[in-house]
């Protein structure tokens, strides 16, 4: 009789998002300008996972936008961090990946990006996550991880 192996090391974390998705953007107006506007429009997303889980793939349209998007995200088994790369239909380049993990349901993702030519820190951040919905975050830091500006929100409700 062959058993089923439960991994509980955080390869499967990004299990919820499995699926397709209805998502709510909300997105700043002006990013590091202190700006208090938000722009609002709908999307989707549709996740599969790959390798049995250790990676999957996100691709999201936003049409408000004119853009596709795709989110790879990769799970490194000895240190048990995720890596999650972004990929623009605008520029169709592959940015610089943001790490990190999960832990007491929520994900935690830093790394480095460019705003309008000037270097950042960014955070992404997954929670309030349920069955059939839940949010990311992203936020940028001008200041070197001293001060955050959060800067997109994604809600998404499962389709």
């Amino acid at each position: 009789m062959n058993a089923i192996v439960m991994i509980k090391d955080g390869r499967r974390d990004f299990d919820f998002l499995h699926g397709d998705w209805r998502v709510a953007h909300r997105m700043l107006k002006r990013r590091g300008a202190h700006c208090e506007d938000w722009l609002e429009f709908e999307g989707t997303s549709c996740n599969r996972p790959l390798m049995g889980g250790l990676c999957n793939v996100e691709e999201a349209d936003l049409p408000a936008r004119h853009s596709q998007g795709v989110a790879f995200r990769t799970f490194d088994i000895a240190r048990r961090t995720w890596s999650i790369y972004w990929v623009s239909s605008i520029d169709g380049m592959m940015g610089e990946p943001v790490h990190g993990r999960f832990e007491n349901g929520e994900g935690r993702f830093y790394g480095v990006d460019l705003d309008d030519g000037r270097c950042v820190r960014v955070v992404f951040v997954w929670d309030q996550i349920t069955a059939s919905s839940a949010r990311w975050t992203q936020a940028f830091s001008y200041d070197e991880g001293l001060t955050w500006e959060t800067n997109w929100i994604m809600q998404f409700t499962r389709a």
